[in-house]
C-alpha cells in the first residue's frame, strides 16, 4: 500500500514507522516545510492518505482528497463543525473517509467500556459525572477530541445529561454548571501524552475508568490498521467501524 502523509510531525514520523514496518511504502510526505509538494500529482501516487495535520488545514487535506479520488483517514480533531458538509459531500463524490477523535485500540475499547458504564449508571441517579483530560501543552484543540467522544458517549447513554461544558484548568472557571450538563475539565501539561478519566461520585463512593497513553504509539498504529482496512471501500466510516467492540 502506497500512503500519503499529510502531517509530517511527530506523529507522521510514528505512523511512518509503523508503515514501513507493516509492509507499505511512504510516497509522499507534507509538512510546512514542503507545501508546494502538495499537489494532485504527486497525491494521486498514493493508495490511501493519513491526516495528522493541525485542525484549521484538515479540511482543505480532505477535499484535496476526494480531488485526487485518494481515500483519506482523518486523525486531526477540531474540524467536526463540517463533519455533516463533508460526509454528505464524501457520499455524492463516491469518495472514502474514515475518521476518528483517537485510533488507538485502547481507547476504542475505552469509549465502548464508557457507554456500557453511563447506561448502568441511568438506574442510580446519586452519582454525579465527570470527565477529567490531561495533554500536552502542545495539543492544539481544547477539550480534545477524546474527551468530546467520551462525553457524547456519556449523553447519548445518560438521561440527566444532555450536552457538555469545558474548563481548562488554569483559565477563568464557567458559569455555575446546571444539572443537565457534564463538565469536561483540562489539563494541559508538558510531555503528557495523553490521559482521560470518568468520574462517577455520590456521597459514600467513587467509580472511577481511566485510559492512559504511555506514547504515541498506539495511535500511529490504529492509524494504519485503519488505512489498510478502507482499502477497497468506498463511504465515510468512523473508526468504530473498524473495530466494531457491538459486534
Amino acid at each position: 500500500m502506497k500512503i500519503a502523509l499529510l502531517g509530517y510531525g511527530k506523529m507522521g514520523q510514528i505512523i511512518e514507522r509503523f508503515a514501513l514496518e507493516r509492509g507499505h511504502e511512504i510516497v509522499l510526505k507534507i509538512s510546512i516545510d514542503n507545501i508546494n509538494d502538495f499537489t494532485l500529482d504527486n497525491l494521486a501516487k498514493a493508495d490511501v492518505a493519513i491526516d495528522f495535520s493541525a485542525p484549521d488545514a484538515a479540511v482543505a487535506n480532505i477535499y484535496k482528497c476526494f480531488d485526487a479520488g485518494v481515500p483519506v483517514v482523518v486523525g486531526t480533531t477540531g474540524w467536526y463543525g463540517k463533519l455533516q458538509e463533508i460526509k454528505n459531500d464524501c457520499l455524492s463524490g463516491g469518495n472514502s473517509l474514515i475518521y476518528g477523535s483517537n485510533f488507538s485500540i485502547g481507547v476504542n475499547l475505552f469509549f465502548h467500556l464508557n457507554k456500557v458504564l453511563a447506561k448502568l449508571m441511568n438506574n442510580y441517579p446519586a452519582y454525579e459525572v465527570q470527565v477529567e483530560e490531561i495533554h500536552h501543552t502542545q495539543k492544539l484543540d481544547v477539550p480534545s477530541g477524546t474527551a468530546m467522544t467520551i462525553a457524547e458517549g456519556i449523553i447519548e447513554e445518560l438521561d440527566r445529561k444532555t450536552e457538555w461544558l469545558n474548563e481548562v484548568v488554569g483559565t477563568p472557571i464557567p458559569d455555575v454548571i446546571k444539572n443537565e450538563q457534564l463538565l469536561i475539565e483540562s489539563h494541559r501539561i508538558e510531555n503528557v501524552p495523553g490521559t482521560h478519566t470518568v468520574v462517577y461520585s455520590s456521597e459514600v463512593d467513587e467509580i472511577e475508568i481511566k485510559h492512559t497513553a504511555h506514547s504515541r504509539a498506539g495511535f500511529a498504529l490504529g492509524a494504519v490498521v485503519a488505512a489498510e482496512w478502507l482499502q477497497n471501500k468506498q463511504g465515510f466510516y468512523s473508526i468504530a467501524d473498524v473495530f466494531n467492540f457491538n459486534s
